[in-house]
């Protein structure tokens, strides 16, 4: 098979995930509108913090007063997170409760392939709530992100790849374990608030501190911050940089790997459809 099979497979999948997702419209609806629930209140809450307008006991910790934009970059960073984890081993779940996950592996189709195609839509739609939020931030609230969107997207984009490796782990241990829904979203949000998505990791304990550094994502998530918004980075730039692309090269290739062992595994053992 050629990489255009494998675009065209990744295509059906999208289009199928569309159609699914737009056959309720109230919950597409809401999916969209969804950020201006938490928005507001982070906006205000920066507010009660802030002194004369600048949150000035966190700019000592950060190196930027903006705390609205401290947090909106993490929450849009942390919703990639959630959408790659989600769309990986949740959506394996589903095929495995509705008794159509063998049937869907019997196509001539890498396993990969079909993991990577259920991400589309969910990285779709969180692509465009995030930039729904960067909208209503400027316009309601009235600040910008300042320069660097572009290297900024450049740096991160090791980062999101390399969370396809995570979830090709998570997809693994949902096939073994049958079960999506505590793992994905405890792991989501472990790695999300032990990497930074909502405040500077510096404020954090010693022994969670060290988990933290040793985290590539915190390090995607300092770097963005200190592109576009001037923070104090944790190491030099250019030493981020380079954390995230070897993150980017260890984790495609080691969650491929331990994906393929547990399914070859569970195939042995016939438990590929139980749920």
């Amino acid at each position: 098979m050629t990489w255009q099979d494998y675009l065209r497979a990744m295509g059906s999948i999208f289009l199928r995930d569309f159609y699914v997702f737009t056959r309720y419209p109230f919950n597409a609806v809401f999916r969209l509108i969804e950020p201006v629930v938490w928005l507001a209140p982070v906006y205000f809450m920066s507010l009660g913090f802030s002194v004369e307008g600048q949150a000035v006991g966190f700019a000592t910790y950060t190196g930027t007063s903006d705390f609205m934009a401290f947090i909106i970059l993490g929450a849009i960073i942390s919703n990639y997170i959630s959408a790659v984890f989600w769309g990986i081993g949740f959506s394996m779940k589903i095929e495995m409760d509705s008794g159509v996950l063998e049937s869907n592996w019997l196509t001539p189709q890498p396993r990969l392939v079909h993991l990577l195609g259920r991400t589309l839509f969910n990285v779709l739609i969180t692509s465009i709530n995030c930039i729904w939020v960067a909208l209503l931030a400027y316009y309601l609230f009235g600040f910008s992100w300042g320069d660097g969107i572009g290297m900024a997207v450049l740096t991160l984009l090791p980062m999101l790849i390399a969370l396809y490796g995570l979830g090709f782990i998570l997809a693994g241990i949902v096939l073994l374990m049958r079960e999506a829904n505590t793992l994905i979203d405890t792991s989501s949000y472990l790695v999300s608030m032990l990497a930074g998505a909502n405040f500077p990791v510096t404020v954090l304990p010693r022994f969670l501190l060290v988990i933290s550094f040793a985290l590539p994502i915190t390090y995607g998530f300092d770097a963005v911050r200190g592109i576009m918004l001037g923070t104090k980075t944790l190491l030099p730039l250019a030493t981020e940089q380079l954390i995230l692309v070897l993150f980017m090269v260890v984790m495609t290739v080691l969650g491929a790997m331990v994906f393929k062992v547990i399914e070859r595994y569970c195939r042995r053992m016939g438990t590929i459809g139980y749920h």
